[in-house]
């Protein structure tokens, strides 16, 4: 049922699909500075420092905020995953837990790309359960799309100006810049423009063995660290278990594999430490209860730095591809040795989704520095 629903939704959302007898919503003013979240040169969450606290195996260390920079060379679009609580099946424009996910997620990218994060009448979080249970959703899918490509084509329109660009989603936003790539990307000139899209938490399907083909006709996964025009993608499962049959993320078509980047080091197959941030006041349900981040009590900050507490590794498996994630004890440590990451509903954890809630908090420090690297060398390229 998962991967019908999964299928079906995509294909609904390819262009000249026929629409369902059902009224669109009028197409959103992306013009208008209200309906983004970030923008350039204004006051928001993503201009916004975030006080965050490194937490070492000594405890917590020093407390600093977040950078955003003065001019940076290139530009980062954003697609938040699958937050909203609004009733029915689309969301409407006025922002809550979208504010507070794009805050974690995609906020600290300001320190190396101009921030562009529109609002988008996403499906909700009861879509999602319609959706499994075999509902009808596709036009709730048409009208999240349209309001993203929408916002995609302002962008390019209004402030794009020939300037390379970084994609960044997750779940639902990477499902959403999946179709931005395959519609409005793929085969046309500005594809010379992206230095690269990160978008872990929905499946990206490659042939078994190869990096590109399957959902994407010519953009390979990223297989070096200095490569653009690539895609990061990864779905995230602990160490000691895998996506089950049929598992809504990690599990493929025949003949194909989910595919997988490492987010600290895109082509490798080994287990490689990751930089990571974490919401230490988020209220997602963790496997084993609360965390205690550290003996020395709670964290001063609401967000903590990790390096090396977490390692990832990409395996691939016939049909299954995901990021294995394991944590490091460290005899004598202050600092946990525990992460969440499932997702949790009405007491149980889904095994078919994973560590869904972990996939960018794990090794974001990971993805910023690359970005800042690819964006360092992207000025240096457009020096006479």
């Amino acid at each position: 049922m998962i991967g019908k629903f999964l299928g079906g939704l995509i294909a609904a959302l390819a262009p000249g699909q026929p629409a369902q007898a059902q009224v669109q919503p009028a197409a959103v003013n992306y013009g208008l500075e209200k309906n983004w979240l970030c923008l350039p040169g204004r006051k928001d969450i993503c201009s916004t420092p975030i006080p965050t606290t490194a937490l070492n195996a000594n405890g917590y260390g020093s407390t600093g905020q977040s950078i955003v920079a003065a001019d940076p060379s290139i530009d980062c679009f954003y697609v938040y995953p699958t937050v909203s609580n609004d009733e029915g099946l689309n969301s409407d424009l006025n922002v809550r837990e979208e504010t507070g996910a794009t805050q974690s997620q995609f906020a600290r990218f300001a320190s190396v790309c101009r921030t562009f994060a529109p609002i988008y009448r996403q499906m909700t979080l009861s879509t999602v359960a319609v959706g499994v249970a075999g509902g009808n959703v596709l036009n709730a899918g048409r009208v999240a799309y349209a309001d993203v490509a929408n916002a995609w084509r302002t962008y390019l329109a209004k402030y794009n100006r020939g300037r390379r660009f970084v994609l960044v989603g997750h779940s639902q936003g990477s499902l959403m810049i999946q179709e931005l790539i395959k519609h409005e990307i793929e085969g046309k000139p500005v594809a010379k423009q992206m230095v690269r899209a990160i978008i872990p938490g929905y499946n990206v399907f490659v042939p078994q063995g190869r990096l590109v083909g399957g959902t994407f006709k010519s953009t390979p996964l990223c297989s070096s660290a200095g490569q653009t025009g690539c895609v990061m993608t990864w779905v995230s499962y602990r160490e000691n278990s895998q996506p089950p049959d049929e598992a809504m993320f990690g599990w493929a078509p025949p003949a194909m594999t989910v595919g997988c980047t490492n987010p600290a080091s895109p082509g490798s197959t080994k287990w490689e430490p990751l930089d990571g941030y974490w919401n230490t006041k988020s209220s997602y349900p963790a496997l084993g209860g609360p965390i205690a981040w550290s003996s020395e009590g709670a964290a001063p900050t609401a967000y903590v730095r990790t390096e090396g507490l977490v390692e990832a590794r990409c395996v691939n498996n016939g049909r299954r591809g995901y990021l294995a994630l394991r944590t490091v004890k460290s005899p004598g440590s202050k600092r946990t040795d525990r992460i969440p990451g499932e997702v949790g509903v009405g007491g149980f954890f889904l095994p078919g989704w994973g560590m869904h809630l972990a996939d960018l908090s794990a090794g974001l420090g990971d993805l910023v520095r690359e970005v800042g690297d690819l964006s360092a060398r992207s000025r240096t390229a457009s020096r006479p």
